[in-house]
């Protein structure tokens, strides 16, 4: 009974984003593919973070995470408001469904939805440059570990959010903020001595520097220790929501 009702809401919340694919799935591809565009054609002969690595080649890690984390916050947030906007919400807490499942339910989906959105932008990215991998796993892990999060971000956001402003309030003022301080962009080090002390405590940075390395082997901090970060982050985050609904 227990993974028939994790199942049921898990490939509700799946279906949802896949039957508006284009405004879920193909729209941010496009956004990604016009930041490649634009930045790399720009400042392809100008800037080279990692030797032996040209700019536009540095930006597909970054574009790839940030897709992807952007996405799968929105795929809960959404999801959740819209239910608690058009009611539907009471059917799912009147259910014999646990805070253990849907949490999961949720976040699982939110994942997918990332990991699906970004893996379009990676392979959109073929065509302008040819990518290298150094190690699959850090790839793996940053990938599922920064839609996790997120998803589980945007979780709390729309249990927090009563309206579509809230929600927004929320990306505009936390989620993209900390997404273009995350180094996507640039490397860290190429900041000045405030701010790249302030990207220290971004967990964003963490991910896209740890997912950076799994491509190119070079990055701006241990990825052990972006391992480490990213966890703690993860598990704060999960445990803050499954505790508050328990209670």
């Amino acid at each position: 009974m227990a993974f028939t009702i994790f199942q049921t809401l898990f490939i509700k919340e799946v279906r949802r984003f896949l039957k508006v694919s284009i405004q879920t799935v193909m729209a941010p591809v496009l956004t990604s593919l016009l930041y490649m565009l634009i930045f790399g054609h720009a400042l392809s002969d100008y800037v080279q973070v990692y030797p032996g690595i040209t700019y536009t080649a540095f930006l597909v890690p970054g574009l790839v995470m940030m897709t992807l984390m952007q996405n799968a916050f929105a795929n809960s947030s959404s999801s959740l408001i819209q239910a608690k906007i058009n009611g539907s919400i009471v059917f799912m807490l009147l259910s014999p469904a646990s805070y253990t499942q849907i949490y999961f339910a949720y976040v699982l989906a939110s994942v997918v939805r990332g990991i699906v959105v970004g893996a379009g932008v990676f392979v959109i990215t073929v065509f302008f440059v040819m990518p290298t991998v150094y190690s699959l796993g850090w790839i793996f892990f940053f990938g599922f570990a920064g839609a996790g999060l997120l998803g589980t971000m945007g979780l709390i956001a729309g249990i927090w959010a009563e309206k579509y402003e809230h929600l927004s309030t929320f990306q505009n003022f936390m989620i993209m903020p900390a997404t273009f301080l995350s180094g996507v962009f640039y490397s860290i080090h190429s900041l000045p001595g405030f701010w790249e002390h302030v990207s220290g405590f971004n967990p964003f940075f963490y991910l896209v520097d740890g997912f950076r390395y799994g491509f190119f082997g070079h990055s701006d901090v241990n990825p052990w220790t972006s391992l480490v970060i990213v966890s703690i982050f993860f598990c704060f985050f999960a445990l803050k929501i499954l505790r508050s609904r328990s209670n």
